[in-house]
């Protein structure tokens, strides 16, 4: 188990010293300085003219945020009906995969847009190469490109100076997509083919098992769409079983390269912050505060499963090696509970084991990582919510000791914190809401075949918390879900549709619209009677600022779900 620990604290270490690396590249990319990728620059042009897009215009905050809805809306219409007209489509459907029904259709294409990828469909079954490929895939670049384009027009916003505009968020976008997240995209491909994970458009294959029975191989490109779907913060699989599946994740060399995928560019957007605000010690700060936070999460999980799970001890079964129900063997509990804690606080939400079978208090810290959404977080929107709650932190630490509410020399004031307060409380209130809602209807309709344990009635505490990861996996963008839940029907599709389109916009925007009043506002050095924020001290306010509000707005939802489940383990609720 040593060697282990070793092992993952040397992974950990390796994605660090890249992401610094890669933290200083982004920041030559949007400072326009030189980079290896200049070479991509006339066909940057060559796009912006066939656009139509001047991308030295500069936009407002306002401006930015209907050029970024507006594509948004176009990619989410294209996708729409491509999964509607799939089976029509005469190229790459590898086994006459039927179309998509429209409220499946509806939740996926809004899924990928929103870079929340919750798969209410089995990938190799329920979408041709073609949609995998031109809608999913695309969706994956074009999401995560947006994710990034607002992070780093929201770090514009904060530097030293005074000006209207936050940038053009065309030009932030296709430098996001040409230049960070196409090449590296390429090199995890090439190296994901050489550890053996297909990258083909050979049909399906029908083979002979030993034991004479016929079984359906299925491959792909999958290579291409498994790197940006972990680079991005995305996660949506080829396969039903993410990676899970043995060839989306053969062997420990995929295992390392996904997850540094998944590390990669939330750690690295931490260091362009401080590279191009020229503030290292607040990106210290703040990415020593993201991993505090992420291992207050991981390392519970990580002795939850260690130590088994309850229920099965008490049927007698060994459990020396770890709860190892829903986890595959070639990984084990550690790497497996190891992969849950990176995936839940950065919300690429892809599975090495099958969540809805960690024992509950596991479930406790899935759930506040995914609904916290701050320690690493998206590529870009990490740093969104973080940004959110800084905001908070300050004026409720410049209350207590008296001083004027100050961010990097532009004063902090009523607006943006109203805007702050309302996107932190707006959030819980979507899951919340949306749970209720989905637990009075099961409530009077017993029978609606939702849940897999039976129909219980009632639904039981695991059965609730089965439901409220669900909408908050939707709303915190993550996308992974408690596999007990049937969710494939015209109520689960459209309204976790709506909680992932208002999870996802609502958090961009609002930190955008924060910064665009900022960057407006004059600079003025900070003075002693400035609460200052490159300070350790603010670090602790911060990480209190975060967990308070987490536990009083999530708090009783974990105590009759999460919580009421481990507390009454081996007695019916």
């Amino acid at each position: 188990m040593i060697p282990q620990y070793i092992g993952l604290g040397l992974l950990f270490g390796l994605a660090v010293g890249l992401a610094i690396g890669a933290g200083w590249y982004m920041n030559r990319v949007f400072n326009g300085k030189k980079s290896g990728f200049d070479v991509l620059a006339p066909l940057e042009r060559l796009l912006y003219r066939l656009g139509g897009i001047d991308p030295t215009q500069p936009m407002t905050w306002r401006q930015y945020a209907v050029a970024m809805l507006t594509i948004n809306g176009l990619w989410l219409v294209y996708g729409l009906i491509v999964l509607l007209v799939q089976a029509a489509i005469p190229i790459w459907n590898q086994g006459n995969i039927p179309s998509m029904e429209w409220t499946l259709a509806i939740n996926t294409a809004i899924s990928f847009l929103t870079s929340t990828n919750l798969q209410h469909y089995s990938g190799e079954s329920g979408a041709t190469y073609f949609s995998q490929m031109a809608v999913l895939t695309f969706l994956q670049f074009v999401s995560a490109g947006t994710s990034l384009a607002v992070g780093v027009a929201v770090v514009r916003s904060l530097q030293a100076k005074t000006s209207s505009s936050v940038g053009n968020f065309y030009q932030d976008f296709l430098l996001s997509i040409t230049r960070i997240f196409l090449p590296i995209s390429l090199l995890s491909a090439v190296l994901l083919s050489f550890t053996g994970v297909p990258m083909t458009f050979e049909p399906y294959q029908v083979i002979k098992t030993l034991e004479g029975h016929e079984q359906t191989v299925t491959t792909g490109p999958v290579a291409a769409m498994l790197s940006i779907k972990h680079l991005g913060s995305n996660g949506g699989g080829f396969y039903g079983a993410n990676t899970a599946h043995p060839f989306e994740n053969p062997n420990f060399a995929s295992y390392i390269i996904n997850l540094i995928d998944v590390f990669l560019l939330p750690m690295a957007f931490v260091v362009f912050l401080g590279y191009f605000l020229n503030r290292r010690k607040l990106a210290v700060i703040l990415f020593t505060v993201m991993t505090g936070c992420w291992l207050a999460l991981t390392i519970p999980t990580i002795q939850q499963e260690l130590g088994g799970n309850i229920a099965i001890s008490q049927m007698g079964v060994d459990q020396s090696a770890g709860s190892l129900e829903g986890k595959e063997i070639r990984f084990g509990t550690l790497a497996s509970a190891f992969w849950c804690g990176v995936n839940v606080v950065i919300p690429a939400g892809t599975l090495t084991s099958m969540h809805d079978s960690y024992t509950p208090l596991s479930g406790v810290f899935m759930l506040l990582g995914m609904q916290l959404d701050a320690f690493y977080g998206g590529v870009g929107t990490g740093f969104l919510y973080m940004f959110l709650y800084i905001i908070l932190a300050i004026f409720i630490g410049s209350l207590m000791i008296g001083r004027t509410p100050e961010l990097v020399g532009k004063k902090v004031s009523i607006p943006e914190i109203q805007i702050a307060t309302f996107v932190i409380v707006i959030l819980p209130f979507l899951y919340l809401a949306a749970t209720a809602i989905a637990v009075v209807i099961l409530d009077a309709n017993p029978d609606i075949g939702w849940l897999s344990n039976g129909n219980a009635r009632p639904a039981g505490y695991h059965g609730f918390t089965t439901m409220l990861y669900e909408y908050v996996s939707s709303a915190a963008g993550n996308g992974s879900g408690f596999e007990g839940l049937g969710d494939n029907t015209p109520f689960w599709n459209l309204s976790t549709a709506v909680v992932m389109l208002l999870g996802r916009f609502i958090p961009i925007i609002g930190p955008l619209a924060i910064g665009g009043l900022l960057y407006q506002k004059q600079y003025t050095p900070p003075t002693a009677g400035v609460l200052p924020t490159e300070s350790w001290t603010f670090g602790l306010l911060l990480t209190a600022i975060i967990f308070i509000i987490g536990a009083l707005s999530f708090f009783p939802a974990l105590a009759i779900g999460p919580i009421a489940e481990f507390l009454t383990q081996g007695a019916k609720p």
